[in-house]
C-alpha cells in the first residue's frame, strides 16, 4: 500500500504502541509519513515495586515514550491525556479528547488496540480500543462534537494492532531493529514487561523480537475502512 501522509497510534499506555505497531511506523516514518502518538494513561502502574515513586514514574514514562517515538523516526505529537493507568474508561470525556486530537492532527491511518480481542486481560487496553473507534467515528461527523474549534477530519482506515482476526501483514523488513530499539527506550518497563534483567537480556530480547515478527511475517492488523 501507499505509504499514509500521516498516522496516529493510539495506546493505552507508554510502550504499547511500539509493541503493536513499532515497525510499522518506523517504516512509514522513513517514507515521510508524520507519525504521532497518544498515549491515553499515565503509566503509573508499570513496576513491580510496592514502594514506587509513581509521580516520579509518570514522568519518567512521558520521557521514555518520547525518546521511543523519536527511534521510530517520528515527526508528529506525543500526546498524552494522563487518565490514571488502570483506570482508563471508555466514556465520553475521553471520546471527545480522542476525537479532538484525530481532528487536530488530521491522520489518514488511524492505529490502535483491537477491543474486540477474546479473552483480553488488561482493562486499559480494551478502553482503549473502544475509544479509539468510537473517537474515529466522532472526529468524521461535524455534528459530533460540533463545539470543538477544529473542523472535523475522517481518517481513510483504521487499522488495529493484537488484533483477534487480522486480514493485513505489512512487511517490515528493515524496520524491526527499529522496533527493538524503541521498545528498550521504556527503561522504566525492561523488568516488568520486557523481562530484561542483564545485558545478555538485551541481546535474547532483540533476538525474540525478529523471531516474533519473522514468524508472522511482520505486523498483523484488522484494517477497517472508515469512509
Amino acid at each position: 500500500m501507499t505509504t499514509p501522509s500521516r498516522a496516529l497510534a493510539i495506546g493505552s499506555h507508554p510502550d504499547d504502541v511500539e509493541l503493536g505497531c513499532g515497525a510499522t511506523l518506523a517504516k512509514w516514518a522513513a517514507d515521510g509519513c508524520v507519525v504521532s502518538h497518544l498515549i491515553c494513561t499515565d503509566g503509573s502502574k508499570g513496576s513491580w515495586d510496592p514502594v514506587e515513586d509513581r509521580a516520579a514514574l509518570i514522568v519518567t514514562r512521558q520521557a521514555e515514550q518520547r525518546a521511543a517515538a523519536a527511534a521510530l523516526g517520528a515527526t508528529g505529537e506525543c500526546v498524552f491525556l494522563d487518565a490514571v493507568d488502570g483506570e482508563l474508561e471508555a466514556d465520553v470525556h475521553r471520546r471527545r479528547e480522542i476525537a479532538y486530537w484525530i481532528r487536530v492532527l488530521q491522520p489518514e491511518i488511524v492505529l490502535g488496540h483491537d477491543p474486540w480481542k477474546r479473552y483480553r486481560l488488561h482493562p486499559d487496553h480494551r478502553a482503549a480500543g473502544y475509544l479509539t473507534v468510537d473517537a474515529v467515528v466522532a472526529a468524521r461527523d461535524p455534528h459530533f462534537f460540533a463545539d470543538q474549534p477544529v473542523a472535523h477530519h475522517r481518517p481513510s482506515a483504521l487499522w488495529l494492532f493484537e488484533a483477534d482476526e487480522p486480514d493485513h501483514v505489512e512487511d517490515v523488513s528493515g524496520f524491526v531493529d527499529a522496533k527493538v530499539d524503541a521498545l528498550l527506550a521504556h527503561r522504566s518497563q525492561w523488568r516488568a514487561t520486557l523481562g530484561i534483567e542483564t545485558d545478555d537480556d538485551v541481546t535474547r530480547f532483540r533476538a525474540r523480537v525478529a523471531e516474533d515478527v519473522a514468524a508472522v511475517g511482520g505486523e498483523a492488523f484488522r484494517r477497517i475502512v472508515t469512509l
